[in-house]
């Protein structure tokens, strides 16, 4: 992989830059956190921005309704958009990084059709409908449960750490279609046999959405209940009963490229935690010093992996292979650590919950479980990067 830029990617950078210069100015204010109506709002009205300009969906591929842009591009994007200050995807991640790319690489063409163009557009929100009380880490021991009716299947069930459930128009649910015994050629008695993976409207009855309050005191999950929901069967993302294979592909993207802008927005934060640390009298302590220089080359090896984790993508029909795993249990911890240097750099002002870098350092914990906790990551990298044994 060729990591220089080449001059049309770097005309591409200028373009953008210009446009940036031009767009975030007549940006309205951005609302109040708790508001969920406006924060969806506002997420899906700089969406609608982009896709007016051409960029919404930079590197989804032109049949799917993206703009077919090369891997650097798409990082060139998440660099400068980060460094001008222009919103994150917000509301929308759940629709633009996970079920979205999902569709694109798993739906029929009439799928793409119905869901993708709104998606790009800013008109339609999703939201994740995987983990369970009892199933989060262990999600092949999901019980929500989908009867076939017909055309139908009728759902009953609940899910829990729904992002953005509250304001979502679908949901990408991933259900139990089977008994675990589909395996042409003999019976397999595995756990994932038998799940399937819906598009499941917010709105159908029988759907019940309670909000959670977080240790930071935030409600972006929820818990949703489901009784007796009838979803039709053409909203199912591939075969009935192959629903793992297709929450892989939703977990490589999720694990591998979602957390693209992340990785810089992190690299901002530390530049920031280190003025901190100047103003407040901290940099003379060599231990802080020698702490943040580690996290600058843990979150520039970071970004590197996440350059070759994009490149690796586009040889792969899209899809982001296992150094996502990699990533994702690397930039866990990275995280973490990140946000402790903030709260050891800011002193007593970290006890202050309304700090920004305080709610982070709280969320950030969140981190080693979202997305796959690290202890399944170590076990991916070990069994499937490795080549070692599997546990018993």
């Amino acid at each position: 992989m060729d990591l220089a830029y080449s001059a049309e990617e770097e005309e591409f950078r200028a373009r953008l830059r210009g446009w940036l210069r031009t767009a975030l100015p007549g940006l309205p204010a951005p609302p109040d956190p708790h508001d969920w109506p406006a924060r969806r709002a506002y997420d899906c009205g700089w969406q609608r921005m982009l896709y007016e300009a051409g960029y919404a969906g930079l590197h989804w591929p032109a049949e799917a309704g993206g703009q077919g842009a090369t891997p650097t591009q798409h990082l060139i994007f998440l660099e400068e958009t980060e460094r001008a200050g222009a919103p994150y995807v917000g509301a929308g991640f759940v629709g633009l990084l996970h079920a979205g790319p999902t569709i694109a690489a798993e739906g029929t063409p009439e799928q793409r059709a119905r869901w993708l163009p709104p998606i790009l557009r800013g008109e339609q929100v999703w939201c994740q409908g995987f983990s369970e009380p009892d199933a989060g880490s262990d999600l092949a021991a999901l019980r929500t449960r989908a009867v076939r009716d017909g055309e139908d299947y009728l759902v009953t069930g609940s899910k829990i750490w729904t992002s953005h459930a509250q304001i979502a128009d679908w949901c990408e649910l991933l259900v139990r279609t089977g008994t675990g015994h589909e395996t042409p050629g003999g019976p397999d008695t595995s756990r994932h046999r038998g799940l399937s993976w819906l598009a499941l409207p917010m709105d159908a009855p029988g759907v019940t959405v309670r909000p959670l309050r977080t240790l930071a005191g935030t409600t972006e999950f929820a818990e949703v209940f489901l009784d007796g929901v009838r979803i039709p069967a053409s909203q199912r993302i591939g075969a009935e009963n192959d629903g793992w294979r297709v929450t892989l592909v939703t977990l490589s993207f999720e694990r591998g490229t979602a957390f693209a802008g992340e990785v810089v927005a992190c690299r901002r934060v530390l530049r920031e935690v280190a003025r901190a640390a100047r103003d407040n009298g901290r940099w003379d302590d060599p231990v802080l010093r020698r702490r943040l220089g580690r996290l600058a080359a843990d979150l520039g090896a970071l970004w590197r992996l996440i350059q070759w984790n994009v490149s690796e993508a586009q040889h792969t029909g899209g899809l982001p292979g296992t150094g996502g795993s990699v990533f994702k249990l690397c930039y866990s911890r990275a995280r973490q650590e990140l946000f402790e240097a903030a709260a050891e750099a800011l002193g007593l002002a970290a006890l202050d919950r309304n700090h920004r870098w305080t709610a982070d350092r709280l969320s950030s914990l969140a981190y080693t479980i979202a997305a796959g906790t690290s202890q399944i990551q170590r076990n991916i990298v070990a069994e499937r990067i490795l080549g070692l044994p599997r546990g018993r």
